[in-house]
């Protein structure tokens, strides 16, 4: 029995390899076994012996331009139906990993893909390219409200966006990450044209999916475009994977930028982040100074959550708005009319401290607000400095975490 089990998985090893060979090389094969050759079906009780061969020179010699390519791999598929190839648990194993760590697939889609594909790991992979896009394209009505923010800056502007997902566990995969500091890259690369004042421009996905954006990660490689490899990573990671938003930051020529993340898996990502930008009135200052400050406010930023750069920039509504919420609190205490004035007033300057970028208690010396550390700051560099502007951005803010949530999704607080 053993004996003929061998030669059993013998002869399907070499029908499987005649189906690949040249006409020549199947010729020899064929010669060589037609005689003496027995093995059995796997799937079967009966004897099959040699003339197995006569049904292989027939498919192999089929001719293209008679039959038509499909007729023949049909053909081909039907007679590889006829054996199974043995792969034993250990092999399986591997093959399963081994295609998880091309592709980061599912492990459920990656040994569905080998089965179809009879272990073939190429074709499997192939299987699941095709299988990812269709996924993806399901998927994109889920909720993403995780994922990165990935910043990156040069000696001009600084570029952030949001990438997102489902889960927290997918932003930590290594091609989610290497993907969206990619965008932020691409996003560098196109450069600002010939703005000269500080400004921020915000950005949505629009900005950039049919770029074309070049990619050199193991799993994610070649030229595509930026909605392409989104699609990739989705069908990957097997979760709603989109861009929401973007922002470039500019600076004036004399002007530092200077950034922040907090919660960060590596370098250029965070899940929040702060930037600022210092503007001197002389060119010749102390850059390190103005970096060293600026870096100090954008952690400040980040914490104290500011959505005004100064009270000039506060809109009356929202004063009106605040002072009438107030003024209803200090009411219902019972007080007399001047006492309540008084209240309001007192309540309406903390709220100002509280959301006011320049009134704030600066986070790391609490004793001086930003504005007294700005007039520090000059008074250091020799020259009157001054925040052009700050942003803020947390992951998923203004989202609902609700499936399928239609809710208008929040921009971050731009001076």
């Amino acid at each position: 029995m053993r004996v003929r089990a061998r030669r059993q998985r013998r002869a399907s090893s070499v029908l499987l390899l005649l189906l690949w060979l040249s006409r020549k090389d199947q010729s020899a094969l064929l010669n060589f076994f037609s005689t003496g050759l027995e093995f059995h079906r796997n799937y079967s009780s009966w004897a099959y012996r040699g003339p197995c061969f006569n049904e292989l020179r027939e498919i192999t010699s089929l001719d293209a331009s008679s039959y038509g390519y499909s007729h023949i791999g049909s053909l081909r598929k039907m007679f590889l139906r006829s054996f199974t190839v043995d792969v034993s648990g250990l092999d399986k194993t591997s093959i399963i990993k081994h295609l998880r760590e091309r592709t980061s697939a599912p492990i459920k889609e990656v040994k569905s893909a080998l089965v179809n594909c009879n272990w073939d790991i190429e074709a499997a992979q192939k299987d699941l390219r095709k299988r990812g896009v269709v996924l993806a394209s399901k998927k994109s009505s889920r909720t993403a409200a995780e994922g990165l923010l990935a910043l990156v800056k040069n000696d001009k502007e600084a570029a952030v966006i949001e990438l997102n997902c489902e889960t927290d566990f997918v932003a930590r995969n290594e091609v989610f990450q290497y993907l969206a500091l990619s965008l932020a890259n691409k996003v560098l690369s196109i450069g600002s044209s010939g703005e000269k004042a500080a400004t921020i421009f915000p950005f949505g996905p629009e900005y950039l999916e049919e770029l074309k954006i070049n990619l050199s990660h193991e799993k994610l490689s070649g030229e595509t475009t930026v909605q392409s490899a989104i699609t990739e990573v989705a069908a990957m990671v097997g979760e709603n994977v989109k861009l929401r938003r973007g922002f470039r930051v500019l600076k004036s020529p004399h002007g530092v930028i200077s950034s922040y993340l907090h919660s960060c898996p590596q370098p250029g990502l965070g899940r929040f982040a702060g930037i600022v930008t210092l503007e001197p009135e002389v060119h010749s200052v102390l850059v390190d100074a103005l970096q060293q400050v600026g870096s100090q406010l954008a952690m400040h930023v980040v914490a104290s959550k500011p959505l005004f750069l100064s009270k000039d920039l506060v809109p009356s509504e929202a004063l009106e708005n605040e002072r009438d919420i107030l003024k209803s609190q200090a009411e219902s205490t019972g007080k007399s009319q001047l006492a309540v004035e008084k209240m309001v007033e007192g309540r309406l300057k903390k709220y100002l401290e509280e959301v006011v970028f320049m009134e704030q208690k600066f986070i790391v010396n609490d004793s001086v607000n930003v504005k007294s550390l700005i007039d520090n700051l000059s008074r250091e560099v020799g020259s009157p400095v001054k925040v052009s502007n700050f942003l803020r951005l947390e992951v998923g803010e203004g989202i609902q975490r609700v499936e399928a949530s239609n809710a208008p999704e929040g921009l971050a607080q731009a001076a």
